[in-house]
């Protein structure tokens, strides 16, 4: 909960209304670079008990010093306010309410459970891909341990790149629901060749990383994207709650979904048997991450809640006066 629900609230206590999305992005999704270095470094370290120990070891080390530098460098807030929202909410006096009140006053907010949806489906699929990795590549090809623990990497670096490069078009434009659904959609066709095989082809490996990259970069900007959403539809909320009910929700679901997907992943559905160069099966698994992106795809097409926080950074003008007032009032 310190790490991963942290961000939205970072990026609106540091970060201007035309920067938000790519700061969410680069915090909440920097997450996958510790998982790429896991795959890495725990994969070719972690493969008996003498070198899970130094792992450990590596670990605490790393943490320690990371720790360290936390604490010689961490600053609560800037000097003023980054844009005019946060000032509008320290003129207004805004308090954190309890928690559980936060939550019941969140899911009773027109349009905040979409952008819910959307981190969950995000979440879920990112997770079960990057859980089942080894199995979803070894299906299409690549067997040799370093092979897969490289496109693992690669998955959560696109990831990383995704989320950084739509945000910043986010920032500018507040697109929310044109990208999500663009995202949504591109996760839908980059996730069939995850378990699609055509039996005249036989195994592409290429295609099969040039489709899991892919996936990274559609599917992992939803999550930071549907993170700032939520917060701008239920603005003036406590941008921490909003995040904590999407991490616990979308790894809940994700965890849950685990299970399924795994028994999925020995069930094939053969197409086009009588087609001989259209003849495929597909994996279940897969059927099932691609009715995940397709639900949510129509239920977020139904999003037409207002940005209350776009809204408040947009009235004000640009009054350097609104700054000595808050800096009076805080005083």
């Amino acid at each position: 909960p310190y790490f991963q629900c942290t961000p939205p609230m970072l990026s609106a206590t540091w970060f201007a209304s035309n920067e938000r999305a790519t700061a969410t992005a680069t915090a909440l999704n920097f997450n996958q670079i510790g998982i790429a270095v896991a795959f890495l470094v725990g994969g070719s370290m972690a493969n008996n008990e003498v070198g899970i120990h130094s792992y450990f070891g590596l670990i605490t080390l790393l943490c320690a010093v990371t720790t360290i530098g936390t604490v010689l460098q961490f600053q609560e807030k800037p000097p003023s306010p980054p844009s005019k929202s946060e000032i509008e909410k320290l003129v207004r006096g805004e308090k954190e309410p309890p928690f559980l009140e936060s939550v019941k006053k969140l899911f009773s907010t027109k349009g905040f459970s979409i952008p819910l949806a959307a981190f969950i489906c995000s979440i879920s699929i990112t997770n079960i891909v990057g859980t089942f990795i080894d199995e979803v590549m070894e299906r299409g090809g690549v067997t040799d341990q370093l092979g897969i623990d490289l496109a693992g990497a690669g998955f959560e670096l696109a990831i990383l790149v995704g989320g950084i490069v739509i945000g910043g078009y986010v920032d500018k434009t507040k697109q929310y629901k044109p990208v999500t659904l663009a995202c949504l959609l591109a996760t839908m066709f980059f996730v069939i060749p995850l378990g699609l095989t055509d039996h005249m082809l036989g195994n592409e490996p290429v295609l099969l990383i040039a489709a899991l990259l892919g996936l990274g970069l559609a599917c992992g900007p939803i999550q930071p994207i549907n993170a700032e959403l939520a917060v701008d539809v239920t603005y003036p909320s406590d941008e921490t709650a909003v995040e904590s009910v999407q991490q616990v929700g979308g790894n809940l679901v994700s965890a849950l979904m685990v299970p399924v997907a795994e028994w999925a992943l020995n069930q094939d559905y053969e197409f086009f048997k009588q087609i001989r160069p259209l003849d495929s099966d597909i994996r279940g698994d897969v059927l099932l991450l691609f009715t995940i992106a397709a639900v949510t795809l129509v239920y977020f097409s139904t999003f037409d809640a207002p940005l209350m926080r776009s809204e408040a950074d947009e009235e004000e003008g640009d009054d350097d006066s609104v700054v000595v007032d808050v800096a009076a009032a805080a005083s």
